[in-house]
């Protein structure tokens, strides 16, 4: 007799997540002050609710003391007229009076305030966008489940912890994605902490019903059934834990009957697909875009470094920037990457944010095929766009852009500010349309996205680096400055070196803003070259 192994389905809610759920820092912290105001409202109902219930202990400590008295020698205590009355009166009106408070709802206030900002609430979804977010953030960094639980991030001012049941949670939503490496982890965590005596509402049984699935899906058997019979061992009649058991000692049993070492092979082989398999969500150069992002990036050689320099910049003799010309640091040779430092104020960083927050919507990106904008798994942000007439800053700055490229913002796209949170990023990808992609910015009709300049409205404290995964490079987010690079060739053909990323956010929040420049009116300020990668 085959028995099949009972996949875990009753211990798990709905899959209620979407590709690349993002919460952007200005709702959270929305949310920290829709909290505050409920614990505050929390308060005032308990003050009520102890205020009711001292009346009740004043109205029984005097009712006690009466009684005590009265029972003592019944017939001459209601033989005196006014304690007969008063007998009446208490019987009659008194105790009705104190059911009446006793039954009096003191939650409606608090109830009512919890039902008007339960709309603002997040929902499962956003639970389960947050929980990837620390999922992506655990891989990109390389951290392990027990740093992350203590909260030993680098740059956090408020440390906070993850209990078992948490680390539970988190091993749950990696489960409903089918991804049982990080479910072995988190659930391997939950199982320490237990086993540390942490006080919990979740048991051993529960996590190691889990984590004993999750080791068998990534074709571990021999750990699969020591975690089966451990559970057994807490609770002998769990019924999935005792097919479980049958079942891969049956296919433990067939193993042993075929060839050794084929059996050996193959198994081998299942495993680290098991484990290795490609995601999802495969990128060909996520390696490198990960160590970049930690700062291991490619180092430059000596040589190279000699001919990066630090200059004063006057936009060409630009009127604006002769008596106070612009810093310029290079921050990279191929591709020629730029940072301007001081180049925006915290007063127009604070203006263009406050244009912006009002419309923060989820990111999209243009579908190279049909044009269309949409949402994607891999660019995880909130963004706003800024017209210059909006606002005389926005103007300004856009002018400003203007003189220190030399390239006509006239044809550029309008500013775009972005936000990203804790686990915010965009993945690697190009700013202008290749080849395959004729009618990306067709709609725009101001030709090829030529060039890419960022504004860095905020330092982050972890994270959040601007990567290049084609040449190794990577630009670190420091407030007020700004980089600048060309996405195409003078030729006009794309630069595919300028394939970047923003990595992650680790702890903090990330404010930028971009405007793209396109081809159009470029003709004589950037003349065309006959060579193609020039």
């Amino acid at each position: 007799m085959i028995w099949c192994i009972l996949i875990i389905g009753i211990l798990l809610p709905q899959s209620l997540a979407h590709p690349g759920f993002f919460t952007s820092i200005g709702q959270m912290t929305d949310l920290i002050h829709t909290e505050k105001d409920l614990v505050t409202s929390l308060k005032d109902y308990i003050k009520a609710e102890e205020d009711k219930l001292e009346q009740i202990k004043k109205w029984a400590e005097k009712l006690d003391q009466l009684t005590s008295t009265a029972t003592k020698d019944p017939e001459g205590f209601v033989g005196h007229p006014v304690n007969a009355f008063k007998l009446m009166k208490r019987l009659n009106t008194e105790w009705s009076e104190l059911e009446n408070l006793i039954l009096k709802d003191m939650s409606d206030g608090f109830i009512s305030n919890l039902t008007i900002q339960r709309q603002y609430f997040p929902n499962d979804e956003d639970q389960v966008g947050a929980a990837k977010a620390l999922l992506r953030l655990q891989d990109t960094y390389n951290l392990d489940t027990d740093t992350i639980s203590k909260g030993n991030l680098p740059g956090v001012k408020h440390k906070s912890f993850l209990t078992a049941e948490d680390c539970f949670e988190l091993g749950k939503v990696a489960y409903t994605e089918a991804d049982y490496y990080h479910t072995e982890l988190w659930m391997d965590q939950a199982l320490r902490q237990l086993d540390e005596g942490e006080v919990s509402t979740i048991d051993k049984v529960s996590v190691l019903d889990y984590l004993s699935y999750a080791v068998y899906q990534q074709g571990d058997l021999d750990k699969a059934l020591l975690l089966t019979k451990k559970l057994l061992e807490l609770d002998p009649e769990h019924q999935r834990a005792n097919g479980n058991l049958k079942y891969f000692e049956y296919i433990m049993a067939k193993e042993k009957d075929v060839n050794k070492s084929a059996s050996d092979e193959q198994s081998d082989q299942k495993t680290t697909m098991k484990k290795k398999g490609i995601a999802v969500d495969y990128l060909p150069e996520r390696q490198k875009y990960e160590m970049l992002c930690r700062g291991e990036g490619i180092k430059m050689t000596p040589r190279r470094q000699k001919k990066l320099f630090c200059r004063y910049h006057d936009g060409n003799r630009n009127p604006k920037f002769i008596l106070a010309p612009a810093k310029q640091e290079d921050e990279w040779d191929k591709p020629r990457i730029i940072r301007f430092h001081d180049i925006i104020s915290d007063a127009e960083i604070e203006i263009v944010k406050d244009l912006a927050k009002p419309r923060l919507r989820r990111a999209t990106i243009s579908n190279p095929i049909t044009g269309d904008l949409e949402t994607v798994h891999y660019r995880i942000s909130k963004s706003a766009w800024l017209s210059g007439y909006e606002d005389p800053v926005v103007s300004r700055i856009n002018m400003r852009i203007q003189d220190l490229t030399g390239l006509d913002v006239s044809t550029a796209e309008e500013l775009q500010v972005a936000n990203y949170g804790v686990g915010g990023q965009y993945e690697p990808h190009f700013d202008f349309a290749r080849k395959d992609e004729p009618d990306a910015f067709k709609e725009l009709g101001t030709g090829n996205r030529i060039a890419t300049w960022l504004f860095y409205m905020s330092d982050v404290s972890a994270g959040g680096a601007t990567v290049f995964p084609e040449v190794g490079a990577s630009v670190w987010p420091k407030k007020g400055t700004a980089v600048f690079w060309y996405n195409l060739f003078a030729s006009g053909e794309g630069d595919y070196s300028t394939r970047h990323a923003a990595c992650p956010v680790l702890v903090g929040n990330k404010w930028v803003s971009n405007k793209w420049l396109h081809e159009r009116g470029q003709e004589f300020r950037r003349p065309c070259t006959l060579s193609e990668l020039e």
